[in-house]
Formats: C-alpha cells, structure tokens, sequence
C-alpha cells in the first residue's frame, strides 16, 4: 500500500487523508462547480468512503445542498470547498486542488461540457508562466 494523499483547505483549519484516488480525474464544467469554485472548471476524482477521513478541523466543516440529495463541504472559516456528496452513493467526490500532495494521476476527461462557457477558449490568446509584469 502507498502512503495517503493529504489535502486540506486553503487556512489549514480542515485537513483530510485519501487512501488513493478510485475513480478518474475529470474536469467539471458543469454550472454549480463553476459558480461554487469561482472557476472555469474544477478537477475532481471519486474516493470510496473507506479510503477518505477527515484529520483535523472537522468542526469547522459547513455544508450546503446544491441540489436535491447533493452535499457540498467547504471550510466554514475560509471557504474552501474540498469534497461532495450524495449519502446513497459508495464514493465522495474530491475536489483534486484541495490536495496537498501529487496523487500521480493526470485527468482523463472533460464532464458537463453541455454547460460550457465561451470565454474559456484560450487558444491564439497571450500565456503567461506567472503574472505578467
């Protein structure tokens, strides 16, 4: 066995371990990921239950329900939202930019395409290895 992903939230109030990542990194399109995360797009992986737990900071954890069924926690001190999920299902979802260490795996699909957006496009644009002096 290998040793555990750690992850925590951006203040480091919450941490967390995952045993290993079980399902594929995908980027989520979808319109409540790009609204939650202030993001274009956010990188997820599916941990079956048994191979999460939180470590520290549970206490500080908030949750709110984006949709029928569906949980999403974040920190309630600095915002940041590290997992989701739905209470029938076997997995929660791991939000991958929450984790600290490298889980070794690249992302293998887009997901939620349908809710694209097009100022996403970055092809032809200016790019930038840090912010442009």
């Amino acid at each position: 066995m290998t040793d555990p992903l750690n992850g925590s939230c951006f203040c480091k109030g919450v941490r967390y371990q995952v045993d290993q990542l079980d399902m594929p990194v995908s980027h989520c399109h979808c319109a409540s990921c790009r609204k939650i995360h202030a993001a274009p797009f956010v990188a997820t992986a599916g941990v079956m239950r048994e191979h999460f737990r939180w470590t520290l900071g549970e206490e500080l954890l908030a949750s709110f329900e984006s949709s029928p069924g569906k949980l999403r926690h974040f920190c309630s001190r600095c915002g940041s939202h590290l997992i989701a999920e739905r209470g029938h299902q076997p997995h929660v979802v791991v939000r991958v930019a929450t984790l600290d260490d490298d889980p070794g795996v690249r992302p293998t699909s887009h997901i939620w395409m349908a809710h694209d957006v097009p100022w996403l496009d970055h092809e032809g644009i200016e790019q930038w290895d840090e912010w442009k002096a």
